[in-house]
This record gives structure tokens, sequence and C-alpha cells, in this order.
């Protein structure tokens, strides 16, 4: 599953950090692919990028298997291909590669050890994102519930269908997740009613809060639901938690 949305600052790192955590916890196994070359899933899951060997460059320009590759985080059931500032180069360097859309791809087909992989793509549409939309089967698109929320998702939406028509036909769009709610303000209210009315059964009904917890946990390098499991934050993030296993992981609950 691509986390995707070209918007900067909507969400897309916090929830996969959170959402994989929270699913290791409940006995899943989760890869997270950390296509940023910002690099917030990797220290937000309190890897140490100073000491990689390996990164996610590595998939896309060297070929490194898949063994040297993958890291095991401190939380349960969570695993990382990290990445580095140094990904900002594979963008460039994959512009005259053969078959440079797919690198994502045939690297992850061969990986079967995990119940759900989640990628972090960076703010762009660029061959990065692109990569990352190939290589999944569907894309979950975090909106944040303030002004100018909807602007870039209709350029978001015509990009899969590209994906959709060129490259990879069953790719679809998983879920649409509101983030940064604030119920004291009206703003945020409407928007989320807007969302709603626009894609129906697509939003989940869990709503990521503004919460201070929330925002403290990467400078710890922790996920929420370690940092403080009985926040806002984790609990919206619980309750999240529980619609990806009902959707996509078949977990009746």
């Amino acid at each position: 599953m691509a986390v995707a949305n070209q918007k900067g600052g909507v969400g897309k790192t916090t929830c996969c950090v959170n959402l994989a955590a929270e699913l290791g916890k409940r006995g899943h196994l989760v890869l997270v692919v950390d296509m940023d070359p910002q690099a917030h899933s990797t220290s937000g899951l309190g890897v140490d990028k100073s000491a990689l060997k390996y990164t996610t460059y590595d998939v896309l320009i060297n070929d490194v298997s898949i063994e040297e590759i993958i890291i095991s985080t401190s939380w349960q059931g969570v695993s990382v291909i990290p990445a580095t500032i140094d990904l900002a180069g594979a963008e460039v360097e994959l512009a005259g590669t053969l078959s440079r859309e797919t690198r994502l791809l045939r690297f992850l087909s061969k990986v079967d050890d995990f119940d759900l992989i989640l990628i972090d793509c960076p703010p762009s549409l660029g061959l990065l994102t692109i990569n990352s939309l190939v290589a999944a089967n569907s894309v979950l698109i975090p909106i944040q519930c303030e002004y100018y929320a909807l602007e870039g998702v209709s350029q978001l939406l015509k990009t899969i269908d590209l994906i959709k028509k060129h490259l990879s036909d069953g790719l679809t769009v998983g879920g649409i997740l509101l983030t940064m709610y604030d119920s004291r303000t009206r703003l945020s209210q409407e928007v989320a009613q807007e969302v709603r009315r626009q894609f129906g059964d697509l939003v989940f009904e869990a709503i990521i809060p503004r919460n201070v917890r929330l925002s403290e946990a990467p400078s710890y390098g922790q996920p929420i639901a370690y940092y403080d499991p009985s926040s806002t934050g984790a609990l919206a993030f619980q309750a999240l938690a529980e619609e990806v296993e009902r959707r996509w992981l078949a977990v009746k609950h």
C-alpha cells in the first residue's frame, strides 16, 4: 500500500509509522518502505541513519539483495527499508534507466514475509512516487482537514489513472484518511463533510486528530503506540488499525 499525496505536511509519514506500529502490536508483520529522501519514517521508527549500510537508494540503483536491506526495528512486528538523503539523487539517476518505473516493484515482488507493506511516498509526483504507486496494489491518501485540503488530490487521482492505464492495471484507491482534525473549528468539520461527500465509503471512519503527543513522538524515535498509548492520537490509530484489518487483512471484529 502506497501512502501518497503530493501535497507536503498532510501526515503521510505519521500514518505509515503509527499504523505499522499499531498493526505490529496486534500480531501482524508489517514492512515500511521509506521512499522519501527526508527519511522521516526511518527516524520515526528509531533507526540511526548514520549507521545504515544500505537504503532504498540501493534498492533502486544498485540491486542490493533483500536480506541485506530489510531492518528489524525495536517495535513488535515492524521492519523497515530505510532511507537517507542519498535517495534524492536516485530521481536523477533513474531518469535514463531502462524500466525506471518498475525498479521498486521488481524488488518488492521478491518480498513475501509480511502481511502488509506500507510505502511512504515523497511529497511530489516524480519517479520515486511513480515507482511506489507501480509497486503497490492500492493507495492510501491522507487529506488534512485544512483550507486547500483537496487541492492536488485531483492531480494525484489523474496520475493513479494513468498508472492504471499504462503500468499497473490493478492499482486502486484503497482508502482516504482525514488527518490533523481539530474538532473545535468549523473548518475541520466542513472539510471532513466535503471529503466524505466526494469520496463516500473510501473515507475511513477513523480520523487522526491534531495531538501534541502525536507530534512529540517522532523526536523520541517512537511510534505513538509506545510513546503514549493512552493519548488521543494513539486511540485514533487503534481505530484506524481495526478498519485496516477489516478492509485489507480480512480480520473480523
